[in-house]
């Protein structure tokens, strides 16, 4: 690291010092005494402890919204029973956005168990292609009992997704080309015109699974999606997931979108789906799905923060790559992305290490604002510990 980025990470943690101790508080929850310090091994999972920003499973803090709060209320008492109509009632709603039917749409827990079920069904046949950084979790769990793997196209100076050599890698030997989009853990983009372009030749060659678990946070959300490509017949496949913008990680809600032969033939890999669902979970996902007013305001919480994020990172000399999602991979400079992680626990901060190869890009998720000045914080005074 250079001199000047020293001094200006210096400068900006005594900012934030000098406010705290004047009353002038831009971040005043810092005032309030430290909990003990959280290990530098705790899950990525569950709710975090009091006075932990947790910033590191892309979740929406703000979330469930009322109307899904009051859903899951009401959907306790029928927990007895397995779900039936209201599953078909969610799968009608999505349906009917799209111009589709219901015998369009898989319901799963999450989108990674339909994920999941798809990766073993492609396994069977040949290989998974992504690009050399994806969300590639649910491949790995489809393929670990095939003797067919994962294949990944070249790393990019840019790390963007190269779909032209994606394209030429695809022979007989790819049974699906996967592409995150926007990616994680980039945050990165396709542009929607090429996509298209790619996914229509692609997909005579063989299927092609586009994962939009982050489409409602783009700036064009119907623009940057692929689902009416398998309206229009193309052996495409889409995921869309309630965990993300909805807020409704912990209630695993999720779906696949593909054609009718196709969702059955995928279906066969799984579980009887409404066995694998639960009456809250879809009683919340069904409230939330045209609740404009929350998914509005969170998209909008998400932004700011993201924003804050940015302006942070460049204040302590940092790059990050741009971001569509509510998330921001960034670029760490000559500091390796694990060490980082377990200073920022240190400060009572969760974010992701390492990923891969990729040792000095640091993944870290949006939360709520509180949380997110809490990084900003801790980072400069965690990054001249490693300088």
């Amino acid at each position: 690291m250079t001199m000047k980025t020293n001094l200006s990470r210096r400068a900006f943690l005594s900012a934030s010092t000098a406010a705290v101790s004047t009353g002038l508080v831009a971040f005043p929850h810092l005032a309030i005494a430290k909990s003990k310090a959280i290990s530098s091994t705790t899950s990525l999972f569950g709710a975090p402890p009091p006075g932990v920003a947790k910033l590191n499973a892309n979740e929406n803090p703000y979330g469930p919204s009322p109307k899904a709060i009051a859903a899951m209320t009401e959907a306790m008492s029928k927990g007895a029973y397995y779900v039936g109509g209201a599953g078909e009632t969610l799968k009608a709603m999505i349906a009917e956005r799209h111009g589709l039917t219901k015998n369009h749409i898989i319901l799963s827990s999450g989108s990674s168990s339909a994920l999941t079920n798809l990766a073993m069904m492609a396994s069977q046949k040949g290989s998974i292609l992504g690009s050399d950084l994806f969300w590639d979790a649910t491949s790995f769990m489809g393929t670990r009992n095939s003797e067919h793997g994962i294949k990944r196209t070249p790393k990019t100076d840019d790390l963007s997704v190269d779909l032209d050599a994606m394209y030429f890698a695809v022979d007989g030997s790819i049974a699906l080309a996967q592409i995150c989009n926007p990616n994680n853990p980039t945050g990165s983009i396709v542009s929607p015109q090429k996509l298209k372009e790619f996914c229509k030749k692609v997909s005579q060659k063989t299927m092609v699974l586009v994962d939009e678990a982050y489409n409602e946070i783009t700036d064009e959300p119907e623009e940057n999606s692929m689902i009416p490509l398998i309206k229009d017949g193309y052996n495409v496949v889409v995921t869309r997931t309630f965990s993300k913008i909805y807020g409704l990680a912990g209630m695993r809600v999720g779906y696949m979108i593909a054609a009718p032969e196709t969702a059955q033939l995928i279906s066969t890999y799984g579980h009887n789906h409404f066995y694998d669902l639960n009456q809250v979970g879809i009683a919340a996902a069904a409230a939330s799905y045209n609740d404009t007013a929350f998914l509005s305001y969170s998209k909008s919480k998400i932004l700011e923060a993201r924003e804050m994020i940015a302006t942070a990172v460049a204040a302590n000399g940092l790059t990050a790559l741009p971001s569509q999602t509510n998330f921001m991979f960034v670029n760490l400079g000559d500091i390796n992305a694990e060490d980082f992680r377990q200073g920022m626990a240190k400060e009572n901060v969760m974010i992701r290490g390492v990923y891969q190869d990729y040792t000095h890009w640091s993944r870290v998720s949006v939360g709520k604002l509180t949380d997110v000045e809490k990084y900003i914080a801790a980072m400069p005074k965690v990054l001249d510990s490693l300088s």
